[in-house]
């Protein structure tokens, strides 16, 4: 979410067919979005452990598999071990799922299907009618 916490984010891809899905969506229903391409502008850790709190997930469970095999990251699935999780997944910012879209009150969803961006814009356009 952005700072002022007014406009809903999505966290992409642009080369990722799920992100440019959820933009064309969102685009369609008119929803207002700033667009982070989190490649080039990786989250910070305290970003990461924030999503993930939103989310309830542990860092093992928004990492893509092959990604990882590819970045070298095998770590235990432990809590012990979640901050190596978020480290490593910042250094490595593919092995990130997407799209992650946060909305204006803090809601955030891995919108990957239709039903997660329907959730999405029906949740954002009752947070802007408040």
């Amino acid at each position: 979410m952005t700072s002022d916490g007014h406009v809903l984010e999505i966290w992409i891809n642009p080369v990722c067919s799920k992100c440019r899905t959820a933009k064309a969506e969102l685009d369609a229903a008119g929803v207002a979005y700033v667009e982070r391409r989190y490649l080039d502008e990786p989250p910070t850790p305290a970003e990461l452990a924030d999503v993930l709190g939103r989310l309830r997930l542990e860092p093992w469970d928004l990492a893509r598999p092959a990604e990882l095999r590819e970045a070298g990251i095998d770590l235990p699935r432990d809590p012990e071990r979640r901050q190596d999780w978020i480290a490593a997944m910042v250094a490595h910012p593919r092995t990130i799922q997407r799209p992650i879209i946060t909305t204006t009150d803090g809601t955030t969803e891995v919108a990957r299907d239709a039903g997660s961006l329907e959730s999405v814009i029906e949740h954002q356009r009752r947070d802007g009618q408040r």
